[in-house]
């Protein structure tokens, strides 16, 4: 069997779901909520307006079961669909909705538990950390540098929302030196998607299809285009940065980006010296091939090139639909991307697999 690496899958460890479920009496968004007349009842409310009376119950949250905190069942995923190795990582919300004064000690234990867990299935499991970003300046800067020395950690899940000015924010710089200093990439990953207001008074008969098709890819861009323009990665021209989908619609809008810089006379100014948006994606930026589709896929190759795109599953979302199903369709249509986006060219289609991510990683 050939080696595969899932460089984008979720874990929600047992003490983060009792964090959730213990804000459900006062519906403290996030929460775990029981919809009596909904199929999966158990559903976690992530997003705004996702609990309002007016949404059909059958549309609020997420189904939530084992597989999202059991790890064996993690493992058993990985079995059935010939995956060798996973990097997983607490999914949305993460931290972001944790007291400050608590926001530490939690990422502490969070971290340790997931790094525990990975130490059950030695040589399988990996982790991205995850930061207290809710916390002091000084807290987060130290599990930066603590998590570089938990064995099985191998970088930061973030979201885009930071410390909740955005990714540009300069209260981050010091966490971004860290990460820099310390070697380690950052998973950036959407959560709150566009207002819902963009989907129209209609939104909520489409389900989940608008905010999580387009929402959290128009989140991504929006994020990593402001840290660009902000100059983080001319500020920090080693620091690495994972994107979550492929990047968003980022390798399909570089040029565009690329382009109203240059026409913009408030913005631009000849004098400066700023890395082009192109160098950029191919020397700091890394993309996941969570796209289910090989015109996405060859997007994403042709922005930062074939040794910088990834496999992934996003496991556990996106399950099977049919009762008594083992086979994911979202992890089928990934690999079926990669196949055809890669044709022949079996040494290209390996490194997307694999080969890039144990090399980025330090997976051997």
């Amino acid at each position: 069997m050939p080696r595969i690496i899932d460089i984008h899958t979720h874990i929600y460890p047992p003490s983060y779901i009792k964090i959730l479920q213990s804000r459900a009496p006062a519906k403290q968004i996030p929460y775990i909520a029981t919809f009596p007349d909904a199929p999966n009842n158990h559903r976690l409310i992530i997003l705004p307006d996702e609990d309002s009376e007016s949404t059909p119950s059958t549309s609020r949250g997420r189904p939530v079961g084992p597989s999202y905190w059991d790890i064996s069942q993690k493992i058993k995923f990985m079995d059935d669909h010939g995956i060798t190795q996973s990097v997983i990582s607490l999914a949305n919300p993460w931290l972001d909705f944790v007291e400050p004064e608590k926001a530490a000690e939690t990422a502490r234990s969070v971290n340790d538990e997931i790094d525990e867990v990975c130490g059950w299935y030695e040589g399988r499991l990996f982790a991205f950390g995850t930061l207290p970003l809710s916390g002091s300046i000084r807290d987060i800067v130290g599990e930066v540098e603590r998590l570089a020395t938990l064995p099985h950690l191998r970088g930061v899940v973030f979201g885009t929302s930071g410390l909740g000015k955005g990714l540009d924010d300069p209260a981050l710089e010091p966490v971004y030196q860290a990460l820099e200093a310390t070697n380690q990439l950052i998973f950036l990953h959407p959560h709150y998607g566009l207002p819902n207001s963009v989907y129209g008074p209609r939104g909520n008969e489409y389900g989940h299809v608008l905010p999580l098709a387009l929402g959290f890819p128009l989140e991504t861009t929006i994020a990593v285009t402001r840290m660009y323009l902000s100059g983080v990665f001319d500020r920090f021209p080693k620091l690495e940065v994972l994107l979550a989908h492929s990047g968003g619609t980022l390798p399909f809008l570089a040029g565009r980006i690329e382009s109203c810089i240059a026409h913009d006379a408030h913005f631009f100014k000849e004098e400066e010296k700023r890395r082009g948006i192109w160098d950029v994606l191919k020397t700091n930026i890394y993309l996941d091939a969570v796209i289910y589709s090989e015109v996405g896929l060859k997007a994403a190759i042709d922005a930062s090139g074939a040794d910088r795109v990834m496999f992934g599953t996003d496991h556990p979302f996106f399950p099977p639909l049919g009762e008594g199903e083992s086979e994911w369709l979202s992890v089928k249509t990934n690999y079926q991307a990669i196949d055809k986006a890669f044709g022949d060219d079996k040494s290209a289609a390996e490194l997307v697999l694999s080969g890039n991510a144990a090399r980025l990683l330090r997976l051997d």
